[in-house]
């Protein structure tokens, strides 16, 4: 299922081709710093560097008798050598091979995932800034707040993107390292100059100790930046979602010349990218319970992790991969309605100012307890008028809870008409902006 989410970028990083060459490129390795440290002749080294290769049908048809990939695998590069081929995997064990490789895979997989959070961060700043004052409804528990604007809601996402970067690039330091410490990671059979020779060779870093195994929290703490990031996205997307429902419609995804929504509605324009975003999204996550489950191995090592690893690692990388692109593809195209967002902002008849005009009463000497009552007996009385089907605003524009609140003779004892009109000034709530871009974006 995953090939049809898979770009040729990230698919070529796990073919069964690009397994093969990252072993091999271990393996010659090995031998080039075997031959730094004197074992390995010059000219045996030579051959091995320039001839050695595989065959990936051949590898597959040596191991129906084997049972076992790596020893099928070197069955076939010493098929490609003569005599040399005995200095190939010398003094190591599968795993000084596979995992090493699998770090070579993951690093330049990262490499690109990386890159994508830079691009969908950028897009999502650039839009930011388009809509740095666009004024809309802020939201808790799904009911109107107070005004906010849709930039200060794409500077939360680009900040979350941000913190995922940082993620990403601390587990391109924790998974970046290989080990040729031998089958129980005692380095018996290779010094610890050869695994530091290796790794120079390949641009990690030797594990400090290893047993036969790289330690399997380095790969959960890739797969929990990857879950963390795909919470961010799918974050962005149940939001893009609810943007788009016919109630709300304050942006939609953009909706292609030809496009159809639906085999029976005509006039459907569904929100299917950020719906199939939300589910590669779970996928993801789902990948990080399995990955954490592997760090405990039996003794020096078991091969419980390796059959979960076939998976979780291809598919994780190339999902999110595909997720990451299909979102900033979202997140460019996204069609915005500022007069939607402002006519949602006053549907509630300028109930969002409320607490404007609560924290002005004590001011005036009013407890807290008697200034709250005043303003919410009269944000009642709009919502019993919005529930019998009154305008949110007049015929001059007002709203219904400034009429309220200038009736209230008590209100009045205390706050004077132009105090109260001062209250419903959206200028009032958009004031520290350009401080929070200043936090957000410098």
């Amino acid at each position: 299922m995953v090939e049809r989410y898979a770009r040729p970028e990230m698919k070529e990083k796990w073919t069964q081709q690009a397994k093969y060459d990252a072993w091999l490129t271990v393996e010659k390795a090995a031998v080039k710093a075997w031959n730094k440290l004197g074992l390995v002749p010059d000219e045996d080294c030579k051959k091995i560097i320039e001839n050695a290769t595989f065959d990936v049908d051949r590898i597959d048809e040596i191991e129906k008798v084997t049972r076992h990939d790596v020893i099928a695998f070197l069955t076939s590069v010493s098929e490609s050598l003569g005599e040399e081929s005995r200095w190939v995997h010398y003094g190591m064990t599968s795993s000084d091979c596979i995992d090493t490789a699998v770090a070579l895979q993951m690093r330049d997989s990262l490499k690109i995932i990386i890159e994508d959070v830079k691009m969908v961060m950028e897009s999502i700043k650039k839009r930011a800034f388009e809509h740095k004052m666009t004024l809309m409804v802020g939201r808790s528990h799904g009911i109107h707040g107070e005004p906010i604007t849709f930039g200060l809601v794409l500077a939360i996402w680009y900040d979350e993107m941000r913190r995922n970067l940082e993620n990403l690039e601390q587990a391109m330091e924790v998974i970046s390292v290989g080990k040729i410490s031998g089958a129980m990671g005692n380095f018996a059979h290779a010094p610890m100059e050869l695994e530091e020779l290796v790794c120079e060779e390949l641009g990690l870093k030797p594990a400090p100790v290893s047993n036969q195994v790289v330690q399997r929290d380095r790969y959960a703490n890739l797969m929990n930046a990857l879950a963390l990031l795909a919470s961010t996205g799918e974050k962005i997307a149940v939001a893009v979602r609810h943007y788009q429902r016919t109630e709300v419609y304050e942006a939609e995804e953009f909706f292609a010349k030809g496009q159809k929504g639906s085999s029976a509605m005509p006039h459907k324009r569904n929100p299917v990218l950020s719906e199939n975003i939300t589910g590669l999204c779970r996928m993801i996550r789902s990948f990080a319970m399995p990955a954490m489950e592997n760090v405990a191995l039996w003794h020096e090592r078991d091969i419980s992790h390796s059959s979960v690893e076939r998976f979780i690692l291809p598919d994780g990388f190339i999902t999110t991969d595909f997720m990451l692109h299909r979102l900033n593809g979202v997140i460019e195209k996204l069609v915005v309605y500022p007069e939607n967002m402002m006519k949602n902002l006053n549907l509630t008849g300028g109930l969002v100012f409320s607490q404007r005009v609560l924290l002005e009463l004590p001011k005036q000497g009013l407890s807290r307890e008697e200034a709250y009552k005043i303003v919410q007996r009269n944000a009642m009385k709009v919502w019993e008028d919005l529930q019998q089907g009154k305008s949110a605003l007049n015929e001059n524009g007002e709203s219904l809870y400034l009429q309220h609140l200038l009736d209230d003779k008590e209100l009045r004892e205390k706050l004077s008409e132009e105090k109260i009109r001062e209250c419903f000034d959206y200028n009032y709530y958009t004031k520290n902006v350009d401080k929070i871009f200043d936090r957000v974006f410098k």
